[in-house]
């Protein structure tokens, strides 16, 4: 009887240099847990997973340091701009301070308002576009001081913003008296407070704080001479476009402009902003791009009054576009997982996460900010998660070779080739030079009509084991069982140098020691006087691998060498020989093998030639019979 296709393979003795063909034939095959429709599914579902968890950080701002520091880094990696043309700063630095024969004021702070309003008078008369103020005059002091800054802020009738940081609930303030006094000499005023970060630092200019345009807006509005909407910032507030560090934009001493040491073309045409820079003063802060050092308040102003001037050319996305971004990101490992292995799916996901980073930097210097640690979170997120995903399937694949593969194989050579397998697991179609076995046993079918089908399995099992562990011990793939019949192939999946040598030594052992000892224990089992077996080994190329579904796969060998193995086997009915192997199998043993005898040339049917054919010399010797007829029984005659 003939049966099904069973494989096995086993290292060739030479070895780990053998297994490496293994795992290549393993990676032509990936079972799976599921369908694969069903990974497609898993891989999405821990891309939209991990998509989720960035959008909830997103949403809650957990990560919002990060993103501020790669703020502060693509700053510093633009670099420095050409200082801007259209405003300066008069800072009250510690040089002011010092004595008159040192070159300052020699005076003490707050320096009386005459001395503000001469500056005011001096800037007016230089052509300066806004006079921006920074320094807040909410109580009044001696009467004399107090008139003459009056007098001076309304003689620059229209280009004054004074600063306050003292606003009631409705907005109103108390510089120079009040709001009516103010506008009554046509002056403006500004909130000077900024909205900071962590560690008090300074990124943002806001529109409006407690219902008062901030400083610099309205600096901005007086220099232009337009009005500024809230809607131009994209928002409440808006990205400060820092010209580069401390000391970018251009700063001259209070005393040297007060004394009439700077020339009139400094101020013309330019927004000024008079503040204090001394640190003893205490209006210096960290900025996005004063790294571990600060910048004075002045200058902080005169970049967000330039930053206004140039309609806050520095914006972030919207909300729904990071939103996009993120998932797209996040789901890019899952979806490259798909169709990837492992390590590809990581390294593309490197790729992406690289050409993000420029894509950033890229669009930064274009005047859009894009959102960085949340995007490259997903991304990571999901990269681990896919390869976790990656490494649990690989897991239970693994799993399932290893039990797919123990059936037909030695455990030794399962360990080997699963621990030389680092990437997905596949058993597929290969071309391997082999050497195919096919064994049957005599006269079973009759044997077995008469018979219950539990004392038939009991027979059938016991015969089948005992062969098996021979072809497996020598090296063999089961390859299926046919009924009683057995198809073995010595060189796939692993190749085997010496598989004709293989396949002849479990041919002998079948016959000369398996066999006679199961024919004893039928006999003492009262089963009867046992069989006769017939053996056929061919050698060539064979190819092997699965095939059928993916829930019902068999790993099975086709071609015509197996096509003449079992037609060979099946020429030793009729003959005394139980063993037929082919020239070509002769020719291919690299040991001395036992004695053999040349039986003759036959035709086999559905092969154009003729075959040439040995046995051993002792097989059939106890009952000899004629073999020079050129044209054996008919395999296909009844057992």
């Amino acid at each position: 009887m003939r049966a099904l296709f069973l494989v096995a393979a086993v290292d060739s003795g030479g070895g780990r240099r053998h297994a490496q063909p293994a795992v290549r034939f393993l990676r032509a095959f990936r079972p799976t847990i599921r369908s694969r429709r069903s990974r497609v599914t898993l891989f999405q579902a821990v891309g939209l997973l991990m998509a989720a968890v960035a959008l909830l950080a997103y949403a809650f701002g957990l990560l919002r340091p990060l993103e501020l520091g790669v703020v502060d880094a693509h700053f510093s990696v633009r670099g420095t701009r050409k200082p801007p043309a259209d405003v300066v700063v008069v800072a009250v630095d510690a040089a002011t301070f010092d004595s008159r024969t040192s070159g300052g004021l020699g005076l003490q702070w707050p320096f009386p308002r005459s001395v503000h309003a001469k500056l005011i008078d001096l800037l007016r008369r230089d052509g300066a576009t806004s006079i921006a103020i920074d320094i807040q005059f909410t109580e009044p002091t001696v009467a004399k001081e107090d008139n003459a800054l009056v007098d001076a802020v309304q003689r620059a009738h229209g280009r004054i913003v004074l600063a306050t940081t003292e606003v009631d609930e409705n907005g109103h303030t108390n510089v120079l008296g009040g709001d009516d006094v103010v506008r009554e000499l046509g002056a403006r005023v500004g909130d000077s407070n900024y909205e900071t970060d962590t560690g008090g630092t300074i990124r943002r200019v806001a529109y409006s704080i407690d219902k008062l345009k901030a400083f610099p807006i309205v600096a901005a509005e007086i220099a232009s001479g337009r009005t500024i909407k809230r809607s131009a910032l994209g928002g409440r507030s808006t990205w400060i476009d820092f010209a580069g560090p401390p000391g970018t934009i251009r700063t001259v001493s209070y005393s040297d402009a007060v004394l009439g040491r700077v020339p009139a073309s400094v101020f013309r045409g330019k927004a000024v902003v008079v503040g204090a820079s001394a640190p003893s003063l205490q209006d210096v802060h960290p900025t996005s791009t004063s790294g571990n050092g600060v910048m004075a308040g002045p200058e902080i102003h005169a970049n967000s009054i330039e930053t206004a001037l140039r309609g806050f050319p520095l914006s972030s996305v919207p909300r729904s576009v990071t939103g996009a971004i993120i998932v797209f990101l996040s789901l890019v490992p899952a979806l490259a997982a798909v169709r990837l292995s492992a390590l590809r799916a990581i390294g593309a996901s490197l790729v992406l996460a690289a050409l993000y980073v420029v894509v950033t930097q890229f669009a930064f210097e274009h005047g859009v900010v894009l959102s960085f640690v949340y995007p490259l979170g997903g991304l990571l997120l999901s990269s681990g998660g896919t390869l976790g995903v990656h490494y649990v399937l690989a897991a239970f694949e693994r799993e399932r070779v290893r039990s797919v593969f123990a059936r037909f194989v030695p455990e030794a050579v399962v360990n080997e080739v699963l621990a030389s397998t680092d990437k997905d697991l596949r058993l597929g179609g290969v071309q391997r030079e082999g050497t195919v076995l096919f064994s049957d046993l005599r006269g079973f079918t009759t044997f077995a009509e008469p018979r219950s089908a539990d004392e038939v399995i009991e027979i059938l099992n016991r015969y089948l084991s005992s062969m098996s562990d021979a072809i497996l011990a020598h090296g063999g793939t089961l390859v299926a069982f046919m009924g009683d019949g057995i198809m073995a192939v010595f060189g796939a999946p692993l190749q085997q140098v010496d598989h004709a040598d293989r396949a002849l030594a479990a041919a002998c052992e079948m016959l000369s020691e398996r066999l006679p000892s199961f024919n004893d224990w039928m006999r003492s089992t009262g089963h009867g006087e046992g069989f006769r077996m017939g053996i056929g080994l061919n050698s060539g190329p064979v190819m092997a691998g699965n095939v059928g579904h993916e829930r019902r796969l068999e790993y099975t060998a086709i071609g015509d060498v197996v096509n003449t193995a079992s037609r060979i086997e099946g020429m030793t009915k009729g003959t005394a020989h139980s063993l037929f192997l082919a020239d070509s199998t002769r020719e291919t043993l690299l040991r001395e093998p036992p004695p053999l005898e040349f039986v003759g040339e036959f035709d086999v049917r559905g092969r154009a030639g003729r075959i040439r054919l040995w046995s051993l010399v002792s097989d059939g010797a106890a009952a000899p019979v004629a073999v020079a007829a050129k044209t054996p029984p008919d395999p296909a005659a009844p057992a």
